[in-house]
C-alpha cells in the first residue's frame, strides 16, 4: 500500500486489471539484461576491442535492475562490481573506473581512477533500493560510499564554492578545474542533501554551472573554471557538446514538476529542443559557443530528448517524432550506450518511473509490460 499511495501522488499508477508487480515485467530490462550482463554480472561494452567494463556501465546497471524490480540480478551486479573494482570492498575503496582485456590477454583493472558520476548512481541506487526493498545493509554501504566519494571527489573552488571533479586524479591543475555537467545529476544530489547539508551546497553551485557555463544554453562535454576568470572553454575538448553532454539534456527532462530550479533549467535548455524540432533529429555535434550543429545523434539521443520535449508545451510533434525514430530505428540490442540511454529515456517516457522533488525514485513496478 506504500507503494500504491507513492505512485498515486507522483500520479502514474497503473491502470486497474494490468498485471500485478510481481508477474509484470519491463521487457527493454530483460533484453538489456540478456545481451550486455555476463552471469556473474559484469556488464559489457561490446562496441570495444577489449570488451570492456566500466564503473558507470555498473552503475547504470544498478539503477536499471532497480528499476526492473530485480533484485537478483542487483545482487549479481553489485557483487561483481565490490569484488573487481573495489577491490573486494566498496566501504573502503570506490570502484576504478575501468576493467577488461589486457594487451597480454590479462583480464584486469586497466584504469584504477575514479569516475564520480558512476560513485553518485551506484550509491544512489544502494540508499534507494535499501529504502524501496528494505535492505538496511544496501542502505548502509549506499552511504559509506557517499561519504568516500565526498572525501576523493570535491573539491572547494575558489570563487564557486564547492564542486564535484569527475575523478580523484587528473582533473585539476594551478588555478583551473575540469568539470563535466553530466556527472551532476540533480535529482542525485537532491536526495542526498538529505544525508549531509554539502550535498545541497553542491546543487546550488551545479546549477551555476549548467547556467552560466553554458550561456547559450547548449551544454559543452566539458568545462573549465579557472581562478579569477571563472567559466572558460575546455582546454582539452573544446567547446563541442555530444555523447557526454546529452545526458544533461536527460536528467533535466526527469525533474519532478515541483523541482527546485526545474523552470529555470527547462528554460536555459530550450535551444537544444529548438535545433530537434527543426531538423526532425537530435544533433550529433553542437558547439555551444557557436551554436552551430553537425551531424545526426545516433538513436539513443532521440532517447534521451523525450523526457525534454515532453516538459515542452510545444514540442508535441517533435516528441512525437523522436518517439517514432525509436520505434523504427531501435538500438542494436548489445550498443552499451545507446541501449542505456533509451532505458533511461524511454523507460521515463513509459512511466516506468518518476523522480519526485527530493530524488527519491517512484518505480511504477505495475506498469503493463509493452513491448
Amino acid at each position: 500500500m506504500k507503494v500504491f499511495a507513492a505512485l498515486a501522488l507522483a500520479g502514474i499508477i497503473a491502470a486497474p486489471g494490468l498485471a500485478n508487480a510481481g508477474a509484470c515485467t519491463w521487457p527493454a530490462w530483460e533484453q538489456y539484461r540478456q545481451a550486455m550482463l555476463s552471469p556473474d554480472g559484469r556488464v559489457i561494452d561490446h562496441s570495444s576491442e577489449q570488451s570492456v567494463t566500466t564503473s558507470e556501465g555498473q552503475s547504470y546497471g544498478l539503477f536499471f535492475a532497480l528499476l526492473g524490480n530485480d533484485p537478483a540480478s542487483f545482487a549479481k551486479v553489485l557483487h561483481w562490481t565490490q569484488d573487481n573494482l573495489a577491490g573486494g570492498d566498496l566501504n573502503r575503496q570506490l570502484p576504478s573506473w575501468q576493467w577488461g582485456r589486457d594487451k597480454d590477454g590479462h583480464w584486469q583493472v586497466l584504469d584504477s581512477n575514479n569516475a564520480s558520476d558512476a560513485d553518485l548512481w551506484i550509491a544512489y541506487s544502494l540508499l534507494e533500493a535499501g529504502r524501496l526493498w528494505h535492505r538496511a545493509d544496501y542502505q548502509t554501504l549506499g552511504r559509506n560510499m557517499l561519504w568516500r566519494t565526498a572525501a576523493q571527489s570535491l573539491r572547494k573552488l575558489p570563487g564557486l564554492g564547492l564542486m564535484l571533479l569527475p575523478g580523484d586524479v587528473g582533473f585539476d591543475s594551478a588555478g583551473a578545474w575540469r568539470l563535466n555537467a553530466s556527472y551532476l545529476p540533480p535529482q542525485l544530489l537532491a536526495r542526498f542533501a538529505s544525508e549531509a547539508p554539502i550535498w545541497a551546497e553542491l546543487a546550488r553551485n551545479s546549477q551555476r554551472l549548467l547556467l552560466e557555463g553554458s550561456p547559450k544554453g547548449l551544454v559543452p562535454d566539458w568545462q573549465l573554471w579557472q581562478q579569477g576568470q571563472g567559466w572558460a572553454v575546455d582546454s582539452q575538448k573544446g567547446s563541442v557538446g555530444s555523447y557526454d553532454a546529452i545526458r544533461v539534456y536527460l536528467w533535466a527532462g526527469m525533474l519532478a514538476k515541483d523541482a527546485p530550479g526545474r523552470a529555470d533549467l527547462l528554460a536555459h535548455l530550450q535551444p537544444m529542443v529548438r535545433l530537434t524540432a527543426e531538423h526532425g533529429f537530435v544533433p550529433e555535434k553542437i558547439d555551444s559557443a557557436s551554436g552551430a550543429d553537425s551531424g545526426t545523434g545516433p538513436v539513443g539521443f532521440s532517447a534521451a530528448l523525450l523526457p525534454l520535449l515532453a516538459a515542452s508545451p510545444d514540442s508535441a510533434s517533435a516528441l512525437a517524432t523522436q518517439r517514432q525514430r525509436l520505434k523504427q530505428q531501435p538500438p542494436l540490442a548489445d550498443a552499451y550506450y545507446n541501449q542505456s540511454l533509451a532505458l533511461f529515456g524511454q523507460g521515463w517516457d513509459q512511466q516506468r518511473y518518476r523522480f519526485d522533488k527530493d530524488g527519491h525514485l517512484v518505480p511504477n513496478w505495475t506498469a503493463a509490460c509493452k513491448n
